[in-house]
């Protein structure tokens, strides 16, 4: 089934903590008083600005094999071709920030304000992020009411784990995201800029379990995969 989820503002803004992290940053009683300000600006801005709405469908494993058959990239080289038949559910998504948010930093960047459009990039890519994981938190939800109480879902996105940026062609073709606004140039790359992509996977937690032995792993600077894989075994 088809849906266009529309968020609160709220529901898009990250934590502070996640912002900092992500840019190397000390936790916020660290901060320089400068960055403080550049911080508390940045977040208020993107909260009032952000516009988040997202479009999702379930896909069966079939459909969604056909979605990675054009990358033409062979046996278990991509992390979410290992992980995907053990689904219980498979979900296509995108989910987007807006176009208010972008065009902000475009204009803080042209007008030579670069410490805040460099704070506000910062905040609407955790914003992004987030919705991923609002989603996620959402289909659980939605399974743990048809029954399915052990399902744990995680999202896997193109531009990661081996699965390439134009791999986002044969998602879009098969969602169709621009009844929510979000287009693809030739690049492969988003419009509006700070949007997420991928495949929602629920199954049990061991579900999303492998080992990070893959050649792109040696040069992945986050690990990020470890901390993901800890956060659903830890509840399975």
């Amino acid at each position: 089934m088809r849906e266009i989820v529309r968020f609160a503002k709220a529901a898009a803004v990250p934590e502070a903590r996640e912002v900092l992290e992500a840019q190397g940053l000390p936790e916020e009683d660290a901060l320089a008083p400068r960055l403080r300000r550049l911080l508390d600006d940045a977040m208020a801005g993107y909260g009032g600005l952000v516009e988040p709405r997202a479009v999702l469908e379930e896909i069966s494993p079939d459909s969604f094999a056909a979605v990675l058959a054009p990358l033409g990239i062979p046996g278990d080289d991509l992390v979410v071709r290992r992980i995907y038949p053990r689904a219980e559910v498979l979900v296509l998504f995108v989910a987007t920030v807006g176009e208010a948010v972008p065009a902000r930093i475009k204009r803080l960047f042209d007008e030579g304000a670069l410490a805040e459009a460099w704070m506000l990039d910062a905040v609407a890519s955790a914003g992004a992020d987030l919705l991923a994981d609002r989603l996620s938190e959402r289909l659980e939800r939605a399974l743990a009411e048809r029954g399915s109480h052990d399902a744990r879902v995680l999202p896997y996105s193109p531009g990661y784990c081996g699965w390439p940026t134009r791999g986002q062609r044969p998602l879009f073709d098969a969602l169709r995201p621009e009844e929510i606004g979000v287009t693809l140039n030739d690049s492969c790359l988003m419009s509006p800029i700070k949007t997420v992509s991928g495949v929602l996977v629920a199954g049990p937690g061991t579900a999303h379990k492998f080992r990070p032995d893959f050649p792109f792993c040696d040069d992945c600077r986050t690990h990020e995969c470890g901390r993901r894989m800890a956060s659903v075994l830890k509840r399975a």
